[in-house]
């Protein structure tokens, strides 16, 4: 794309975005990530898994009130994304949190970005004891 204007009004700033800014490749992959979580199962079961290390889907959907396929479709979602791993325990598979999820995204999109919805009143009663 080529930009309405050839003539930036301030370079260095130009200069200095163009330097500081994600490839279209890095973009990509960042609004693929954040929109697997952008489902409100999917960052439910994220949010689950998070605080209670790994759950069956059985439990997973009693913990969101929600059906077991739905928590399925998401899983198998999360799981292909690299997000979610999981461990068999007999005949029951346990979900978790992939060891790498990465931990700006459990702080900042899970915590913090949420924290950001409540009004001020909310966050001061919902805040976490940790």
């Amino acid at each position: 794309m080529t930009p309405d204007h050839a003539h930036p009004i301030d370079p260095t700033r130009v200069a200095h975005a163009r330097t500081r800014l994600p490839t279209p490749d890095e973009t990509a992959r960042l609004t693929g990530l954040l929109s697997m979580i952008a489902d409100p199962v999917r960052l439910r079961l994220v949010y689950a898994l998070d605080v209670a290390e790994e759950l069956c889907v059985g439990d997973l959907a009693l913990a969101l009130e929600v059906s077991e396929d739905a928590v399925s479709y998401g899983l198998r979602l999360l799981r292909s994304a690299g997000l979610v791993t999981t461990r068999r325990a007999g005949r029951i598979v346990y979900n978790r949190l992939a060891a790498d999820f990465p931990p700006p995204l459990r702080d900042h999109c899970l915590r913090q970005l949420v924290a950001l919805t409540y009004s001020e009143d909310e966050a001061r009663s919902t805040e976490d004891p940790r």
